[in-house]
């Protein structure tokens, strides 16, 4: 079994009516994954407070001031929700 990484959700966008993007980020805000998925697959498998991503699909955080709100939120998320919690 391949090691794992703990990402926290830390942003939710609406694309359009059919189309959500979500963004899950390690806790210290430097690397994410970026999915989007359908509202129809969302209402079948709601997303949780957090998930174990491999490495390798995690990409860095261009910037200080995202970095820093990634953190901030996966932090807040982490403190309030366990990593199963549907979000």
């Amino acid at each position: 079994m391949s090691e794992t990484v703990r990402c926290w959700l830390v942003e939710r966008d609406y694309y359009d009516e059919d189309l959500v993007t979500l963004v899950y980020a390690t806790p210290d805000g430097s690397r994410h994954l970026t999915q989007q998925l359908s509202t129809a697959l969302l209402s079948k498998k709601p997303p949780t407070a957090a998930k174990d991503v491999e490495p390798d699909r995690l990409e860095p955080v261009a910037d200080e001031e995202t970095r820093t709100r990634y953190a901030t939120e996966a932090e807040r998320m982490a403190d309030r929700h366990d990593p199963d919690d549907r979000v």
